[in-house]
């Protein structure tokens, strides 16, 4: 089987506005909502540390209570989408 190469379109000329930006975190914090409601559903609890055998994960704990890097991950995805929604020529428009 051949080799895997990712190639995601490139949005690295895609500059979000201000308004954008502060909707990435609340797209982080969802990313991060329904992941952890899948894991639940899937028989997974807290715990202190990754177990795949037992089903426990230290990430499921609300977003706020994330570290950083765990944020930081879902932000990239959030921050991800938006950037490729507006490459694709949408506009992404905040209600009045």
């Amino acid at each position: 089987m051949p080799a895997y190469t990712p190639a995601p379109i490139d949005t690295s000329r895609v500059v979000l506005p201000a308004d954008l930006i502060d909707l990435t975190e609340r797209l982080a914090e969802n990313t991060h909502e329904l992941w952890s409601q899948q894991r639940l559903a899937d028989g997974w609890t807290p715990g202190p540390t990754r177990d795949d055998a037992a089903r426990q994960h230290p990430c499921l704990v609300p977003y706020s209570e994330l570290p950083e890097s765990e944020k930081e991950y879902d932000r990239r995805t959030a921050l991800g989408t938006l950037k490729l929604i507006l490459a694709l020529g949408y506009r992404i428009e905040k209600p009045r």
